[in-house]
């Protein structure tokens, strides 16, 4: 999703455009896939091997980053994503999704989805996290607060759940305390891609990076030739 989609709704206050997406019913049946499935392709094991080099790489650099090189691949990374899109999980699995400038805080996010609550919710405290492995993203924290989203590892794109102090809220079985005219623009998750389209899409990349054996010209041998010359 890019940061002037048409069909974002737009917020009461008009701080922010935004899209609610309903609780996805998660007694779906998962759909059934071959065996085959399972096994990786000649494409998925390349990239993997690429992104654990690179990890590998990052891990071994770190130590001898200067403070100077680390901005520098921040500000890469900022032009590359300038915008950071965040959905915010709720414990009953409505999501609240928005777009920030990925040099904001996470503060505006905490400002946005507080904006968005009921008026007798506003006052509990929440915290915002990743899970796994989980990573509390709290405001107080200056480790958290002084980053930018892109700093925070956030970009381009994260998923965040939501926990409030007070257990009640936390129930799955409550409804995410959002106002009711946000609610009310509450639309379905996209459905994943299915099985179908994925495996075909795969195979026929593969195929096509898969070099193809070229014809050889057939020589004769050379005692062959030989006989041939005493023949005449």
């Amino acid at each position: 999703m890019t940061h002037n989609d048409s069909r974002l709704a737009t917020h009461p206050e008009g701080q922010r455009p935004f899209k609610v997406y309903k609780p996805c019913d998660i007694s779906l049946p998962m759909p059934a896939v071959p065996d085959d499935y399972y096994n990786p392709t000649a494409t998925d094991l390349k990239k993997a091997q690429s992104v654990l080099a690179a990890r590998t790489q990052s891990l071994v650099n770190a130590p001898l980053q200067t403070r100077a090189m680390r901005d520098s691949t921040e500000k890469v990374k900022r032009e590359k994503w300038p915008y950071t899109t965040i959905r915010v999980r709720f414990p009953d699995r409505t999501q609240l999704e928005a777009v920030y400038s990925s040099s904001d805080k996470i503060k505006s996010v905490y400002a946005f989805v507080r904006s968005c609550l009921k008026e007798d919710v506003k006052p509990i405290k929440f915290i915002l996290y990743q899970s796994p492995p989980k990573r509390d993203l709290k405001v107080s924290d200056p480790n958290v607060r002084d980053l930018s989203l892109s700093e925070l590892q956030l970009s381009p794109s994260s998923v965040l759940l939501l926990r409030f102090e007070s257990e009640e809220l936390n129930s799955t079985s409550y409804s995410a305390p959002l106002t009711p005219d946000i609610l009310a623009q509450a639309i379905d998750l996209p459905l994943p891609p299915t099985y179908e389209s994925t495996s075909s899409e795969s195979r026929d990349r593969s195929s096509s990076q898969l070099p193809q054996p070229q014809p050889q010209e057939r020589k004769a041998p050379k005692w062959f030739k030989l006989g041939l010359k005493k023949a005449t």
